[in-house]
């Protein structure tokens, strides 16, 4: 077990340069605008944009070499990309050419979204799998809380103090990437590429005591089938809970607030040091309510965590958009929203990668992750580009008001069409979320002959 905790720990790493990746840019914002006078529109959409869109094609495309070349080999190129993306950003001198390298981290990231907690669940057992792939998610808010501490250390080193900010993250890129070299490659991509024997020497290291023969039974029958896909009547239903906890993710307006927090806190009407100090105050409740949810997935289920989280989305997006409709001054605002980001660690942070990794089958779990991946990208992409233009027209109250409105809609999608995911083998949610009577059967007649030999 030690071995499968600490592979999984340096795969979850990933989440670490994703977290870190997104918000790192919060420090340079108003920095960038001011270097490059940028308009509203060219700043969110361009400057800052564009390593969401990065996101979006690495999370439309990740799945490809997640399937082809495996999920070890794309985590490895994941490094790649964000040691490149971090150097690259930091020596640009316009607009253009920065938001090119940070397109490359967006690869990255999308692509990490995919690889990494396909990766996790795919090596580890039914009764810890909520608590190791939801390392992914814990790795992301210590990257976020990381990023916001080192840009307000970093804030008043000169006027490139910017070109500090993005560079750093080529240590632990660089870092990342030689770990995962120590890592073996997942076991059920091994299987569904036939390489039993490379399969089996996995295996027998993760658990020396697993039926073997049995996985690998499942696994032949998914082949079978492996010529369907990921849109076939049959996984109808899994395409639609990833499409749904994906569009909910964003539309509770988490990344528009990671990547402008310093601005809304001084919309609010807070000065630039302790915008930056409150952001580091937004990380460290990520954190702390992180961890909690990672301690509770497996104990309590995914279904309880995301009523939790619904409720206090729907009470803190409320006071938030409240307190900018009536002008409520002082720490009112990041009061709110730090009881934001505790809702969201708890509930969405720490489910939705566990869960996408979860409800489709072996063959097509990178398709089915990408798919997922991809609305939430597209949304994070779209969104946060708005921000400042939608502040500037309708205002703050009546986008966090929004905001609010979906998530009562989320709290009915929990209530009635999510359903729990915690202790079950990957196989089995498999025939239990598309309904695959055949394969049922068929694993029915393998326990029982099973049975009767070891009579």
């Amino acid at each position: 077990m030690n071995k499968i905790i600490i592979w999984s720990v340096i795969a979850a790493l990933a989440g670490f340069l994703f977290g870190f990746d997104t918000v790192v840019i919060s420090g340079a914002d108003q920095q960038l605008q001011k270097l490059w006078h940028s308009s509203d529109a060219f700043h969110g959409s361009v400057v800052m944009g564009m390593a969401l869109w990065g996101t979006v094609v690495g999370a439309i495309f990740g799945g490809i070499p997640t399937n082809a070349i495996g999920r070890k080999n794309t985590l490895l190129w994941i490094g790649v990309l964000y040691f490149i993306s971090a150097i690259g950003s930091a020596m640009a001198n316009d607009p253009y050419v920065f938001a090119l390298f940070r397109f490359i981290g967006g690869l990255g990231v999308g692509a990490s979204t995919i690889a990494a907690p396909a990766y996790v669940s795919e090596i580890a057992p039914a009764e810890k799998r909520g608590r190791l792939v939801a390392l992914y998610q814990f790795n992301i808010v210590l990257g976020i809380l990381i990023a916001f501490v080192s840009n307000y250390f970093l804030k008043d080193i000169g006027e490139n103090a910017w070109r500090w900010m993005l560079g750093i993250q080529a240590i632990p890129a660089a870092i990342y990437t030689g770990l995962m070299l120590t890592v073996p490659k997942s076991p059920r991509w091994l299987l569904s590429k036939f390489r039993y024997e490379e399969a089996r020497k996995v295996l027998v290291l993760i658990d020396p005591k697993a039926n073997i023969e049995a996985l690998m039974l499942e696994q032949n029958q998914e082949n079978d089938a492996a010529n369907e896909t990921l849109f076939s009547k049959k996984y109808r239903f899994p395409v639609v809970l990833a499409f749904l906890i994906a569009f909910f993710n964003q539309f509770s307006g988490i990344n528009a607030f990671l990547y402008y927090a310093p601005r809304i806190f001084k919309e609010a009407g807070l000065g630039d040091s302790t915008a930056l100090l409150s952001s580091i105050g937004i990380g460290i409740i990520n954190l702390v309510f992180t961890l909690i949810g990672v301690a509770l997935i497996d104990k309590f289920g995914r279904r309880l965590l995301m009523y939790i989280g619904s409720v206090g989305y729907i009470i803190s997006l409320g006071l938030v958009a409240a307190a900018f409709y009536f002008g409520w001054g002082g720490m009112a605002v990041p009061g709110f929203l730090f009881l934001f980001i505790a809702a969201h660690a708890i509930g969405q942070g720490a489910v939705i990668w566990v869960f996408i990794s979860e409800i489709f089958p072996n063959h097509i779990r990178a398709s089915g992750q990408a798919f997922g991946s991809s609305v939430h990208w597209v949304l994070a992409a779209i969104i946060p580009s708005l921000v400042p233009v939608l502040f500037t027209t309708i205002g703050p109250a009546i986008v966090f008001l929004i905001f609010t409105v979906m998530m009562v809609f989320q709290l009915l999608f929990v209530m009635f069409l999510m359903p729990e995911t915690k202790g079950k083998s990957l196989e089995e949610l498999s025939g239990e979320l598309t309904n695959d009577k055949k394969r049922q059967i068929q694993k029915n007649e393998y326990e029982k002959t099973s049975a009767l030999r070891a009579d």
